[in-house]
């Protein structure tokens, strides 16, 4: 008692407090706020200006223009090949997979740009169009790896379990591929979008996959089943940071909400 009687009416807390609320105040702080070193509220996501949006607009519109651009390359190296395969009798179709031979290990690079006639280029054409353009809209860089993995999966596939004394050529191996890869990625990421291009692709192109069954001759069976096996493989490695950050997600709403 005898310090406060010192101290005078100046160190009065509760006049201390009023100060304290005025400065507040006058500082655009309301009483009460927040103070120094204590967490602060969540921050609140920042509105899209329109400069913003307009890179967004532009980064798409290249990415269309760069996915057919490539589309239409490889349709196009298609055709040509084809075109120098019919001026040479079709010799190049030695080129495709032959199952267990050393000779045969080139096909695995050679094999899916390679067609037996006209007929079988011109029936892969369309799929080959839609289904490696949309694999390109998931990202160029994305696509392309996408790409390499079934073309290197179709081909080892087909080269360890395809029938002795045959050759394997043709570009369904990555149609199949392309299809199951663009149909697991939504289910892999959990992206409304992605799935929901899956399902229309599923819809059709999903009877296809019956080729990956044997019985039909003449048709590489080994190639389509690999093809999409490749594609599912993709689709679960190329989905891994979406699938990571998914995971710290989970775990920060675990640990938050213990």
């Amino acid at each position: 008692m005898a310090v406060a009687e010192q101290m005078g009416p100046s160190f009065d807390p509760d006049r201390i407090a009023a100060l304290r609320a005025e400065l507040q105040k006058s500082a655009g702080k309301p009483a009460g706020s927040v103070p120094p070193g204590s967490q602060s509220p969540s921050p609140r996501p920042v509105p899209a200006t329109p400069a913003s949006e307009a890179g967004r607009t532009a980064a798409l519109k290249l990415l269309w223009q760069r996915a057919i651009a490539m589309t239409l390359s490889f349709v196009a190296l298609l055709y040509a090949v084809e075109g120098v395969d019919t001026v040479s009798n079709h010799d190049l179709d030695g080129a495709g997979v032959r199952p267990r031979t050393a000779a045969g290990l080139e096909g695995i690079v050679f094999a899916p740009v390679l067609h037996a006639n006209w007929a079988h280029l011109i029936g892969n054409t369309l799929p080959v169009i839609v289904l490696g353009l949309l694999t390109l809209l998931t990202g160029i860089g994305r696509g392309l790896a996408a790409t390499a993995i079934v073309w290197i999966v179709a081909g080892i596939g087909t080269w360890l379990t395809g029938a002795s004394g045959s050759v394997h050529i043709g570009a369904s191996v990555l149609v199949f591929g392309w299809l199951t890869y663009l149909i697991s990625r939504g289910l892999f990421t959990r992206n409304l979008w992605q799935i929901l291009v899956g399902v229309v692709v599923g819809l059709l192109y999903g009877s296809i996959l019956w080729g990956v069954l044997p019985g039909q001759s003449g048709i590489s069976w080994q190639g389509h089943l690999f093809g999409a096996l490749g594609g599912l493989l993709a689709g679960w490695v190329l989905s891994s940071n979406e699938r990571r950050h998914r995971r710290g997600e989970s775990a920060g709403r675990l640990a938050s909400s213990g």
